[in-house]
């Protein structure tokens, strides 16, 4: 309390008591402007569900293989004169790739070649023999036996030429494996032998091995249970195929960066492997580089289908419950929350593909989950702007619950 001395003046007593009602004043209007607001609907901020085209990818693991393989063998034994060819080089159909010694196989040729010079020889012979006997014995001036034996005999001689023409055939076949080629395009890897080396006909070690790079196969693995639940999705109508020449394949290298040239997938086997549970898909790429080598470790992004009406939603607008059903929150036509149950199918980059609980037009909450409860009145402001900018879309890599 402000004490005043009996002796102040009117004056001063009257400036200290304005001074005091000025303060008292402040005081006033600052406890009025701090007071807090009354409380209005807590905001949240939503993104419009849509209906979208979707090409549902799968990433699976591969390796690569040859789209043709030749193992080389003799089909001759000998010694090796030369070898006609660069270990690593490419190798046309027909290339002369080892010459064996032809020196036996020649004598042998010319061999067969005589024996079938003197078989048709006798031929010529014995049919003029034939028809003079057959003309006798029409005369009666030999035998009837004598007739036949001739015409036997000479049907005999045709026989010789034939058996003389084959052997000549095998001979000639001998030689001509001598020279021993390629059997297809491609490039050849390192010899397994030299100059001066003894090989057998159709021995079990390889001389080398052609493969063809261009185009080259890639084989991938799909587990048994993603097969059948695809078939399932095509055959309800839920996905159908990308095109009728197949399914689209990206390819990423060992070291990550992406294979420029796109593939297409060929075939899936019948069998399931009884150690993995997995389905062998093989795709195959064009290679004109040849960048890519057999044995070579993959990645593959596997186009299974498309889903022209598909509902994609980001992920962070959807939780779990208690019981880890997927769930989530929108704001209804009276402008209350709603809580629904969804079904998903798989996770889409970043988001999640829907198979039922959303449908085109609903307003799913982004923002302010913590906020709200169903059935609670709110105030909603669009995202649907920020979320154009990053789309949910991208490959596939989970089943979730449906």
């Amino acid at each position: 309390m402000m004490r005043f001395s009996r002796r102040a003046s009117p004056l001063r007593c009257g400036l200290a008591l304005a001074a005091v009602a000025m303060l008292a004043s402040c005081n006033d209007q600052q406890s009025a402007a701090g007071a807090p607001p009354q409380q209005g609907p807590p905001q949240v901020g939503f993104v419009t569900v849509k209906r979208e085209r979707l090409a549902v990818t799968e990433e699976l693991p591969g390796r690569t293989s040859a789209y043709l393989v030749a193992e080389v063998r003799p089909q001759v034994g000998g010694i090796v004169q030369r070898r006609d060819f660069k270990e690593g080089s490419e190798v046309k159909a027909g290339d002369l790739l080892y010459q064996i010694d032809p020196a036996s196989y020649q004598a042998s040729y010319d061999s067969a070649e005589a024996a079938l010079e003197k078989a048709q020889a006798n031929v010529a012979s014995s049919q003029l023999k034939a028809q003079r006997y057959a003309d006798l014995a029409k005369a009666r001036a030999v035998s009837q036996q004598d007739a036949d034996d001739a015409g036997a005999t000479l049907k005999q001689n045709f026989a010789d030429v034939a058996s003389a023409r084959a052997s000549l055939e095998s001979a000639r076949i001998n030689l001509a494996y001598t020279k021993v080629t390629s059997p297809i395009s491609g490039r050849i890897g390192k010899s397994a032998v030299t100059a001066g080396a003894l090989v057998t006909a159709s021995q079990s070690t390889t001389l080398a091995t052609v493969q063809q790079l261009d185009p080259i196969y890639v084989d991938v693995s799909q587990s048994s249970t993603e097969l059948l639940r695809l078939k399932r999705q095509l055959a309800d109508g839920t996905l159908k195929y990308p095109s009728t020449a197949g399914a689209n394949v990206r390819l990423f290298l060992p070291d990550g960066t992406e294979y420029p040239l796109p593939g297409r997938l060929e075939f899936s086997d019948v069998t399931v492997s009884t150690t993995t549970g997995a389905v062998t898909l093989r795709a195959v790429f064009p290679n004109p580089h040849e960048e890519l080598l057999p044995g070579m470790y993959v990645r593959t992004l596997v186009e299974e289908g498309v889903d022209d009406n598909a509902i994609v939603v980001p992920q962070r607008g959807v939780t779990r419950d208690q019981q880890g059903n997927a769930t989530a929150l929108v704001v209804n036509g009276e402008g209350k929350v709603e809580a629904r149950t969804l079904g998903i199918y798989r996770s889409v980059g970043a988001g999640w593909w829907i198979s039922k609980g959303l449908e085109a037009g609903d307003r799913l909450i982004m923002d302010g989950l913590q906020k709200v409860r169903p059935g609670v009145a709110v105030q909603t402001v669009s995202l649907d702007a920020a979320a154009g900018q990053a789309p949910a879309g991208g490959s596939a890599t989970m089943t979730a619950d449906k």
